[in-house]
């Protein structure tokens, strides 16, 4: 399973050389989200292992990037990662998920004090 860090998906999001998919809920999209990602609202479905409510929403995610698939927490944006790369996407998880996510953008003691324990165990 592939993952990526929020620093590191930060890091390529200033280069333009990836695509977020959000799977999570339309209204938790709306309440916050990572700028310029797609949200595909098939989270529920996911959740339960209908990983084919994903294939509604392929027209929008480009076959030549790499994407980058983000939930709340992480665990159902791998089901979404694992569909796509079924289908010869070069895909990842966002580690954390979008909560991973929001503590790091808000620079949060506790994102500093996770990424310290990281580098240190690493």
């Amino acid at each position: 399973m592939s993952k990526i860090g929020p620093s590191e998906l930060d890091e390529r999001l200033s280069r333009d050389d990836v695509f977020v998919l959000d799977v999570r809920p339309s209204d938790d999209y709306r309440e916050r989200h990572i700028d310029g990602s797609y949200n595909a609202p098939v989270y529920d479905d996911l959740r339960k292992g209908e990983t084919e409510a994903l294939d509604a929403h392929l027209d929008r995610v480009p076959e030549d990037e790499r994407v980058v698939t983000v939930c709340k927490a992480g665990v159902v944006a791998r089901k979404a990662t694992n569909h796509l790369q079924e289908r010869d996407y070069e895909a990842a998880t966002l580690s954390g998920g979008f909560t991973g996510w929001r503590h790091y953008e808000d620079d949060t003691l506790l994102y500093r004090v996770l990424s310290l324990v990281r580098t240190v165990t690493g």
